[in-house]
């Protein structure tokens, strides 16, 4: 309960760092099955200064709408298109639910539904509850990535729109988006893609030379975005992005808050209060960082990734579910569920709920935790 007379700042303090003790940090190297990560240093200072500002009433804070509106514009850029709209969002959750509503208002039919893989992140599950819309899940191939005859053969009147993913979250499988692309051309259905992992991995890892399948608006079907600066972008936590081809989807969103005391205004997003000072942190590293400084990240976790897996090939028991196509390595074992406890028992933040264990190689993630990750693995796994 709320004590009866304030503790002394100290006190608080020293009781929450005891408390957290249980928490696993970003700088231990312990977190390895996490797509988030310890934000650039440049957005802490964003933060810490900035924390004031609410997006959700920008009429007070005009500098900071407009800033958003220049991140979301240059997160367009990225992703191959001229002037994009939308917003910096929770997280993908929640970009992945507008897209869904914006689908289905605009396309007004009684009993909607939506085409997606098996592979498809939580987040429309929830979107299904929340907005009343079938989920229709189409089947994967040998590779983990979606079956477009299939997708097709699910189209039907009821159909809302199609769903690839760009970096699946458990194996980071790119979807054929062209393909799917010229299915929703060819039936005239919007195409989402949810990119919230790979959006800021692909663009650079192309520049790189790596072979990854186009995804983004270059595809004349596709016609919204999910993508998240608080994963590889490295924002702080949360900070995620939508981004529509048009402006219609955004008008068919949005609500009017007319109470507001920075004067009425449309709101597009789930939440209304919004932390300004997150979206002004993403449009900072994009500034700060810049085309080459976001490629020089993703080839040093590429590269680490591929040496990762080639590594956990010589190690018997253990088997690669797949070769990573970006910064994600999964592995396999007869005795999963006795390696993931053994795992955790010594502190790795992992999971294996997929039938698989799941390594994220983030920008907190060095090569020297790796080492010691297979160090443990190894003997646990010689054990077992």
């Amino acid at each position: 309960m709320i004590p009866a007379e304030g503790m002394d700042e100290k006190e608080v303090l020293a009781e929450l760092e005891e408390r957290l003790k249980d928490d696993l940090s970003f700088d231990s190297g312990k977190i390895l099955g996490s797509m988030c990560t310890y934000p650039h240093p440049l957005a802490l200072k964003i933060v810490m200064r900035y924390i004031d500002r609410n997006l959700g009433d920008p009429g007070l804070h005009a500098g900071s709408r407009k800033i958003e509106e220049e991140a979301v514009n240059m997160l367009a850029n990225l992703l191959s298109l001229e002037r994009g709209y939308g917003n910096i969002v929770s997280g993908g959750t929640e970009a992945n639910i507008l897209a869904v509503r914006a689908f289905r208002n605009l396309a007004g039919v009684e009993n909607p539904e939506l085409i997606l893989p098996e592979s498809a992140h939580f987040s429309f599950l929830k979107a299904s509850d929340l907005l009343g819309v079938k989920l229709v899940w189409a089947e994967l191939n040998d590779d983990y990535t979606v079956n477009v005859r299939d997708v097709e053969a699910k189209i039907t009147d009821n159909t809302i729109g199609i769903v690839g993913i760009a970096g699946t979250t458990g194996l980071g499988v790119v979807d054929d988006i062209p393909a799917l692309s010229d299915l929703a051309i060819d039936y005239g259905l919007p195409l989402h893609v949810d990119a919230a992992f790979g959006g800021f991995v692909i663009p650079f890892a192309r520049a790189l030379g790596y072979e990854v399948p186009d995804f983004d608006f270059r595809l004349r079907g596709v016609k919204s975005i999910t993508i998240d600066p608080h994963k590889m972008g490295m924002a702080p936590i949360p900070a995620g992005g939508i981004i529509f081809r048009e402006k219609r989807f955004v008008e068919a969103i949005n609500v009017l808050a007319p109470y507001l005391a920075g004067g009425q205004v449309w709101q597009a997003t789930i939440t209304g209060t919004r932390p300004g000072a997150n979206a002004l942190a993403v449009w900072a590293l994009l500034k700060h960082l810049g085309f080459e400084g976001y490629k020089e990240i993703v080839r040093e976790k590429m590269e680490l990734a591929r040496w990762f897996a080639g590594e956990l090939k010589k190690i018997p028991g253990i088997y690669l579910i797949r070769e990573p196509v970006l910064n994600i390595v999964s592995f396999g074992s007869e005795k999963l569920e006795e390696l993931e406890e053994a795992l955790k028992a010594r502190g790795w933040g992992i999971s294996a709920h997929r039938g698989y264990i799941r390594i994220v190689v983030m920008p907190h993630v060095k090569r020297e935790h790796l080492e010691e990750f297979l160090r443990d693995l190894g003997e646990i796994a010689k054990r077992l």
